[in-house]
């Protein structure tokens, strides 16, 4: 098992994450989102024509950075964490997934739903971590 209860409170907080994919050209595609944590796992919903989506298709490997933020605005930083791990497709396009990450960053659900529908379907991406590295 790769994460303890402190890595396990911290994914569940809702912070941006900095995922990355590899392009089919090799280099690294990284992108802020939204995500939630699923056991030991992180999930982000992404649309069905994004280059993360197709990214993850053609290579599984990639990494999330969670935290480093300045707090408060002062110099002091959070804990940061370099997560490695692999990407798959999870389940069909759909809401199921959206719902749970967009309720879990906003407060206001009527409005979250109304912004679900708003996007259409989009695809679920499931990130299973391997390695943690705390980096700050």
């Amino acid at each position: 098992m790769v994460l303890d209860d402190s890595l396990r409170a911290l994914l569940r907080q809702p912070l941006i994450a900095r995922v990355t994919t590899i392009g089919t050209d090799g280099y690294p595609h990284s992108v802020p989102v939204w995500y939630i944590l699923d056991g030991d796992d992180l999930v982000v919903a992404t649309g069905l024509n994004t280059r993360k989506l197709k990214n993850v298709r053609a290579n599984p490997k990639g990494a999330v950075t969670v935290g480093g933020d300045p707090l408060d605005g002062h110099r002091k930083y959070s804990p940061g964490y370099l997560f490695l791990g692999d990407w798959a497709l999870d389940g069909e396009p759909g809401f199921e997934w959206i719902r749970k990450i967009t309720h879990h960053y906003r407060d206001d659900h009527e409005q979250a739903d109304r912004d679900i529908e708003e996007w259409g379907p989009l695809q679920a991406i499931r990130f299973t971590i391997r390695k943690a590295i705390k980096v700050m």
